[in-house]
């Protein structure tokens, strides 16, 4: 494998945007680890840009020593692996590049979730990226449909990345500073894993990103049929969907006993459980601590499988589940209104190891269920009462 060329102090304090003496005596005075052989390498250029980001945010160098000597600096690799990208465009050239209104593209980045800051740094890859967006608008995808989709990639990929970047911290970059490492060593330590992973990220996305095309595709299809077949038309963003929230009954005393580590655990085994389980048109929408949401399109299924899932779950805490059956707004990948809040309401009412379900969904399950009535009770937020019922198998005669 050839090595990269020699990369001289001169042009490593100039890529770090220092003079070259000011580097000369970072490394002197041990804030920057002194270069092997005096060869600078992307990772230690990367390690001088992030010392001298930090100095311009106020650190003192007897900070930024100790943070050095700890290796709690380490992470500018990355700085190398994606490169801080040159403002190319201003908004106005870019508008007249992609053919977007300037209004349009700042609504784009809003949506996405990207800062004011990222309009005053077009680069040619964004340029692209505004191509892309353009082209997806002129095929005749409806902007409103469109702004959402955005807004969904934006915080599923924003979760991704924040993923990716906690967890090689927590398991890679904390190791070795455990180690004593030193910091140069385990940047380019960190910095060789992360450009051989770095790669395959995206076919990685993209596999699974068509498999669940695929699958909600086929679903989508289905969904058509059945909702045709009971002739009620619905507005336009709005989805009759059944509805589940499980919870773990006792999660917080669990938490004051067992401790926060095994409260989660618990949690992740039974968010895990309840993912494994589902009926194929049925997946978690959310997660909010020890509650998940849960939306399909077949009340009777997803009851099925609530009752299912209290059969296998014997470890305390015990989930309680809610289900409900109605016509919800769909906005941005989730699901909004009266219907979404009765179901958390319902789901709140049950107790550890039960399935309470609304009256909408004893209509449209099976014979094999019986459905014994709770009554009518008045839910928090709700002026009506609402017919409950506790979910089991039907005994067998």
């Amino acid at each position: 494998m050839t090595e990269p060329p020699a990369i001289s102090l001169a042009e490593a304090a100039r890529r770090a945007g220092i003079k070259p003496a000011t580097l000369r005596r970072w490394v002197d005075s041990g804030v920057v680890p002194r270069p092997q052989d005096g060869r600078w390498t992307p990772a230690s250029v990367s390690y001088a840009r992030v010392v001298a980001r930090l100095r311009k945010r106020g650190h003192t160098l007897d900070q930024l020593r100790d943070a050095s000597a700890q290796g709690r600096l380490a992470f500018g690799y990355i700085e190398d692996l994606l490169p801080t990208a040159h403002s190319d465009y201003t908004l106005e050239q870019a508008a007249k590049e992609t053919g977007l209104e300037p209004a349009l593209i700042e609504r784009i980045y809003s949506t996405i979730g990207f800062n004011s800051q990222a309009l005053r740094q077009i680069s040619d890859d964004d340029l692209q990226f505004l191509r892309y967006c353009a082209a997806g608008l002129a095929a005749g995808f409806p902007l409103v449909a469109f702004l959402q989709m955005s807004r969904v990639y934006g915080q599923a990929l924003a979760q991704i990345a924040d993923a990716e970047v906690r967890l090689f911290h927590l398991y890679v970059h904390e190791p070795l500073m455990r180690d004593g490492v030193p910091g140069l060593e385990m940047a380019e330590e960190m910095e060789g894993l992360a450009r051989e992973l770095l790669p395959l990220a995206s076919p990685l996305m993209d596999h699974v990103h068509r498999r669940f095309l695929q699958h909600f595709v086929e679903q989508d299809v289905i969904g058509h049929l059945e909702t045709d077949a009971m002739g009620e038309p619905l507005d336009l963003g709005r989805l009759r969907v059944a509805i589940a929230f499980a919870d773990l009954a006792g999660y917080t005393r669990l938490t004051e006993e067992e401790g926060e580590e095994e409260a989660v655990s618990a949690v992740e085994r039974f968010v895990e459980n309840v993912e494994y389980t589902l009926p194929e048109d049925a997946r978690v929408i959310k997660t909010i601590g020890d509650e998940v949401m849960v939306v399909g399109g077949d009340p009777a299924a997803l009851t099925d499988w609530a009752v299912g899932f209290q059969m296998l779950m014997t470890e305390r805490p015990l989930p309680r589940i809610g289900v409900h059956y109605g016509e919800t707004l769909y906005r941005d990948g989730d699901y909004y209104g009266r219907e979404v809040n009765l179901a958390a309401r319902v789901a709140a009412r049950s107790a550890g190891g039960e399935v309470i379900v609304t009256r909408p969904v004893v209509e449209q399950s099976g014979s094999h269920l019986e459905f014994d009535l709770i009554g009518e009770v008045r839910l928090k937020g709700f002026k009506e009462p609402t017919e409950l019922f506790l979910a089991r198998l039907a005994d067998d005669d």
